[in-house]
C-alpha cells in the first residue's frame, strides 16, 4: 500500500541567491526550489548535514517542491564547497552560525522571493516548517527549543525561533556526556543537548541500523530527541536504515551506505504528510499513512506518536 499524494507539478531551482551577511564574514547562498504554480505556498527551512551544500538533498527537496512546498537551502560554512579551514576563527562558531543562518533566511524571505522568478506573492509565512539531517538535524533542533548544555549540566541560550511552527529531525544525535565516545567529546562539545524545551511540534525519523561512531550507544540515540522532549512529537522509526535514510542526501552519493528507493519513497510520503497535518492543511493524508504503517504487511517502518 501506498500513501496517495497530491499532483506533482513541475517545479522551478533557483541559485545562488545571494543574501548578504556582514557579520558572517562571507555572504549566505541559498537555493529555492518551489512548484511553477499554486499560491499560499508553505516554507520549509532545511539545514544539511556537515560538508554538504545546498545543491544536496535532491529526493527530498524535489518531493516536496513538486508536491507543493517552497523548499530553502542554505550552504553552511561547514560544506566542502567553501574549504573552510579547520584553523579559521569562525570554525569553532559553526554550529552557532548555523543556527544563525538558518534565522537569517527568515528575516530575508522578502529578497528571497522577489530574486525568484514567478515566486512573488505566492508564500504563506504564517505556515514554516524547519527540516535537517544530522547536524543539520541538531541545528534546526535549536531552533525548536533544544538548547545545549554547558560543562556544568546548565542549559545554554534559548535560541528557538516563534516563526518557525513545525519541526522535521532526520537522523539527529541524542544526548551528549556519556553518552557520547571519547572523540566527539573532545572535539564537539556543543554535541550535548536539552530537549527538555523543545516544545515545536517536530518529527524525528531514525534509522534503526543507524550506528554512530560520535556516540557510545546504539541506534536507539537517534530517537532521544522524540522521547527526551515534551509536547506533540511524532517518531517514525525506518526499518534497515541507517544515517542516510536509504539515500536522502543525494542521487548516487557515495556517503549511501543503505541505497533503498522504497525507503526513500516511504520518506518522502511521510514527512509530506506530517507537515501538512501539522502546519494546518489538512489532516487526511497523515492519518492515513499511521493507518498504512500501522495495518501494513512487511512494512518498511513504523510511526508513534505522543
Amino acid at each position: 500500500m501506498e500513501i496517495n499524494v497530491n499532483t506533482s507539478t513541475p517545479i522551478i531551482s533557483v541559485k545562488p541567491v545571494v543574501l548578504p551577511a556582514p557579520e558572517r564574514g562571507e555572504d549566505l547562498q541559498v537555493r529555492v526550489s518551489a512548484p511553477a504554480t499554486g499560491h499560499d505556498l508553505p516554507i520549509i527551512v532545511f539545514s544539511h548535514g556537515f560538508g554538504s551544500s545546498m545543491d544536496g538533498y535532491a529526493p527530498l527537496v524535489d518531493f516536496w517542491a513538486a508536491h507543493g512546498f517552497v523548499v530553502i537551502q542554505p550552504t553552511h560554512l561547514d560544506s566542502r564547497t567553501l574549504n573552510l579551514p579547520p584553523e579559521d576563527s569562525r570554525t569553532p562558531l559553526i554550529w552557532r552560525i548555523r543556527v544563525d543562518d538558518l534565522k537569517h533566511i527568515l528575516d530575508q524571505l522578502d529578497l528571497i522571493e522577489a530574486s525568484v522568478p514567478g515566486l512573488s506573492g505566492r508564500l504563506n509565512r504564517s505556515r514554516i516548517a524547519a527540516a535537517g539531517h544530522s547536524w543539520g538535524g541538531q541545528t534546526v533542533s535549536t531552533l525548536l527549543g533544544a538548547r545545549v548544555l554547558d560543562a556544568d549540566g546548565k542549559p545554554g541560550e534559548d535560541m528557538s525561533d516563534p516563526r518557525i511552527q513545525a519541526g522535521l529531525l532526520l537522523a539527529t544525535t541524542g544526548k551528549g556526556g556519556a553518552d557520547l565516545s571519547p572523540f566527539a567529546a573532545e572535539h564537539f562539545p556543543f554535541m550535548n543537548p536539552s530537549f527538555a524545551d523543545m516544545n515545536t511540534p517536530t518529527l524525528v525519523v531514525a534509522g534503526d541500523q543507524d550506528q554512530s561512531r560520535l556516540s557510545t550507544r546504539g541506534p536507539d540515540w537517534f530517537a532521544d530527541p522524540y522521547f527526551l522532549s515534551p509536547g506533540s512529537k511524532s517518531l517514525l522509526t525506518l526499518f534497515g536504515g541507517e544515517h542516510s535514510l536509504g539515500g536522502i542526501p543525494g542521487y548516487n552519493v557515495t556517503e549511501t551506505t543503505d541505497e533503498n528507493p522504497e525507503r526513500v519513497a516511504l520518506l518522502q510520503r511521510v514527512t509530506w504528510a506530517y507537515l501538512r497535518s501539522v502546519l494546518g492543511i489538512e489532516d487526511s493524508s497523515w492519518a492515513a499513512a499511521c493507518t498504512i504503517l500501522e495495518e501494513g504487511a512487511n512494512p518498511l517502518g513504523r510511526i508513534e506518536s505522543k
